[in-house]
């Protein structure tokens, strides 16, 4: 998943300079499937405010109904501040959860029982 993160983000960093209308289509299509994949894992952990955050993305760069801002000084942030986004989230070192130290249990001998200490009922039939 960080080399697919890591290609949206490059892909984001190429989109500034000037290219032919088909890598923007391009751009737009695999800028939205890492959106895609990011909001479904961050809905099923409860992360939303990141859902949320690529929600706006995905709004922004989905190739279905595409938005067009017909200028280049307008998109030029937002594919840098979308690239760094996905650079964070391929390469920032996710929290461990904490491990709770296991005490050393301190058990007392167990007394086992052998046959030959058999309760005996008082009420024995001679």
């Amino acid at each position: 998943m960080k080399v697919f993160l890591a290609i949206c983000a490059l892909c984001c960093f190429a989109a500034i300079f000037k290219l032919p209308i088909e890598y923007y289509t391009f751009l737009r299509t695999i800028v939205s499937l890492g959106a895609l994949l990011l909001i479904y894992i961050w809905v099923k952990q409860k992360h939303i405010p990141w859902a949320i955050i690529f929600i706006l993305v995905l709004i922004l760069f989905n190739p279905l109904f595409p938005i067009y801002l017909h200028r280049k000084s307008i998109w030029i942030p937002l594919d840098i501040i979308t690239g760094l986004l996905f650079l964070l989230i391929a390469f920032y070192p996710k929290k461990q959860p904490a491990k709770k130290e296991e005490k050393a249990a301190e058990f007392l001998p167990i007394q086992k029982a052998y046959a030959r200490d058999r309760i005996v009922s008082a009420k024995r039939e001679i």
